[in-house]
């Protein structure tokens, strides 16, 4: 069990840099080969190679969640299962990986913990609120990573009962409604912290540039987006500010 434990903590030292030999013909799979290769070591030859030769080929998901299909797919090595077979296991978690990883992680904690941050700032916790979101984000999400590496370790080719845990599907509907919450309670407080330096004219010509902006977005977002719409009103900006007396 040492053993097992000691792989599985270098597979997900790995994972942290997953992302790092991304590429347009394998995606994550170098990366995802690369984390699931100290799982398969004790294979032996001749399955040592096939088995990480198959480990990086393509692959795509949530990289929070991906030791998910790193653990089932070394698991189902050992566990003797055929080459099609652990091809298909891959390739059937791709989808629901990524799906799960954006609505828990993307739409849900990240927002969630950022709205608060928000919020704590402009109530006055400055830098304190920062250090939290930091230390509370991270830890959410290294013990997700962990959890989604030894979850498919555990459970191998029935890596599925993993992906309907209660824990993940109570995380789902909780994080959805406080997401909501925590940004929708940010949004005033940090438009209020932000504006009160500004004088009463600004902030209201401030609201009226918000608010022509998000129609313009609304009305012509076939030719018009946000990157366009900032880098323009920056560029304004800082002409009126260069020729204000």
């Amino acid at each position: 069990m040492a053993s097992v434990n000691g792989a599985l903590a270098r597979a997900l030292l790995r994972l942290f840099a997953v992302q790092g030999s991304y590429n347009y013909e394998r995606l994550l799979g170098v990366g995802v080969g690369v984390a699931e290769e100290p799982l398969l070591r004790d294979l032996g030859d001749p399955k040592y190679r096939p088995a990480v030769a198959r480990g990086a080929h393509f692959f795509n998901a949530h990289p929070y969640l991906i030791g998910l299909a790193v653990g089932a797919a070394a698991r189902a090595e050992h566990d003797g299962a055929r080459p099609d077979q652990i091809e298909r296991l891959r390739e059937a978690l791709c989808g629901p990986l990524g799906s799960l990883g954006d609505r828990l992680v993307w739409a849900g904690w990240l927002p969630f913990l950022s709205g608060l941050t928000l919020a704590g700032v402009a109530l006055g916790a400055g830098w304190i609120a920062v250090a939290v979101f930091l230390i509370v984000y991270n830890i959410g999400h290294v013990a997700l990573r962990w959890w989604a590496l030894k979850a498919g370790w555990t459970h191998g080719a029935r890596v599925s009962i993993a992906l309907h845990h209660p824990v993940l599907q109570k995380a789902l509907a909780l994080l959805g409604p406080a997401m909501a919450f925590a940004v929708g309670a940010a949004l005033p407080l940090t438009a209020a912290y932000l504006s009160a330096p500004f004088d009463s004219w600004a902030r209201v010509a401030l609201a009226i540039v918000a608010a022509l902006s998000f129609l313009a977005l609304r009305l012509r977002g076939d030719r018009i987006n946000g990157l366009r719409l900032s880098l323009a009103l920056s560029a304004v900006a800082l002409v009126v500010a260069l020729i204000w007396p």
